[in-house]
């Protein structure tokens, strides 16, 4: 018997050694780069990061700069570009994402982006701040109306998103969750393998990436009262406390309308994206955009971006 439950244990060990072999060689789950807090309270990535994306069909990199995408050569005539995983954009190759589209259509501008999963519009804001000291020309900020019900604490708070406490007017930074347990499922490619097939409750709630929001239309363009008020008072603290008039706020397809209203009255340059007329910018499985619609958005930006 005690031999026979050796046998059975060695026989699980080599099917693990050979399971993790093949999700590793047929890259049946994305690399995913580590993250780290700089001394500013930003969650970026620990620099000089490469891996697959699901698949294995194109690879991801994290530059010298701690931030997803190839930086440019120069920074002069620098034009920051910040979001959330849109920018991120790991689903897409390199040549892809907003930087290099922009960079063809504006030759006389070196871009870079500053994109995150998670990112909320007062974290955009705190980076922009940071990526001062590189002296960008501009700032292009692309936000959804999550970005702004999420900056702020009383609407709904998330203790691992940079949020605005309207009632201290402070802003709390977010703290990276279960890292230690992440790094682990991670580099455990089988595991992670199972886990995306096969999800647990308690890991899937605290492990798993925020979610955004479908590129779709809502069923009214009417924000309830308390967010209106809650957006109102944070467009007054950024009025307050950055500089607004070096950035564009660059509006997702079917954004809310009163919360573009709310921007521009606050001062903002706004550009408010259009897909309707136009074959989907996104994939059949996820809300994220393609190549395709990568482009169809540089090319609107780059037509209507003025500063």
């Amino acid at each position: 018997m005690k031999k026979f439950f050796k046998n059975i244990i060695l026989f699980l060990i080599i099917l693990l050694i050979v399971g993790e072999l093949v999700v590793r060689l047929t890259h049946a789950v994305s690399d995913i780069p580590q993250r780290t807090i700089d001394e500013y309270g930003i969650q970026k990535y620990k620099p000089n990061q490469k891996g697959y994306w699901k698949g294995g069909e194109h690879t991801w990199l994290i530059n010298d700069y701690g931030w997803p995408g190839i930086a440019p050569n120069s920074l002069d005539s620098l034009i920051s570009i910040i979001g959330d995983s849109y920018i991120e954009n790991f689903m897409n190759p390199n040549e892809c994402h907003q930087s290099e589209y922009l960079r063809k259509m504006l030759p006389d501008y070196n871009f870079m982006e500053f994109g995150r999963s998670g990112v909320s519009f007062i974290e955009a804001l705190e980076i922009s701040k940071q990526m001062d000291t590189l002296n960008p020309k501009h700032h292009l900020i692309y936000v959804n109306d999550d970005d702004f019900y999420e900056s702020i604490c009383e609407a709904k708070r998330m203790t691992d998103v940079t949020q605005l406490s309207l009632k201290d007017n402070k802003i709390k930074y977010g703290e990276m969750k279960g890292s230690s347990s992440k790094k682990v499922l991670y580099n455990w490619k089988l595991l992670y393998y199972f886990y995306n097939r096969f999800p647990i409750d308690y890991i899937k709630n605290n492990l798993t990436p925020k979610k955004v929001s479908p590129e779709e239309p809502s069923p009214n363009d009417n924000v309830p009262s308390n967010h209106i008020d809650a957006i109102t008072k944070l467009m007054i603290y950024v009025t307050d406390n950055y500089n607004i008039n070096d950035k564009t706020l660059v509006f997702h397809p079917n954004s809310n309308s009163s919360i573009i209203t709310i921007a521009k009255n606050a001062g903002f340059n706004t550009i408010l994206l259009d897909s309707s007329m136009d074959k989907t910018w996104t994939f059949d499985y996820d809300s994220h955009w393609t190549c395709y619609g990568h482009n169809k958005a540089a090319e609107q930006i780059s037509q209507q971006l003025s500063f």
